[in-house]
């Protein structure tokens, strides 16, 4: 009889600093592409404009893997704690 052991995950340690730590709140992105790569413009859209909040550039593979790791965790998110509904952009004014 044989049993099957769940793979051992991985330990990182990540070393940044407090500002980075903390984050940065997003609401609107930006995505373009060349051969080589791809860039993700994070936005925050506010009451005075549009900023720029981060801009992640990956290669083709890796936003592949992006973009599969996201699909599994938001069926794990809505498996837990329901469907997530979204707005269209035309609905996310400010009064």
């Amino acid at each position: 009889m044989t049993t099957k052991q769940a793979p051992q995950q991985q330990q990182i340690t990540i070393n940044t600093a407090d500002e980075m730590s903390r984050g940065h709140f997003s609401n609107s992105m930006f995505v373009s592409h060349s051969p080589e790569e791809f860039i993700i413009d994070w936005l925050l859209n506010s009451p005075n404009g549009t900023h720029l909040v981060s801009r992640i550039i990956v290669t083709p593979g890796h936003i592949k893997r992006i973009i599969a790791a996201l699909l599994d965790n938001m069926k794990k998110y809505e498996q837990n704690f329901g469907q997530v509904t979204t707005i269209e952009p035309s609905q996310q004014t400010f009064h």
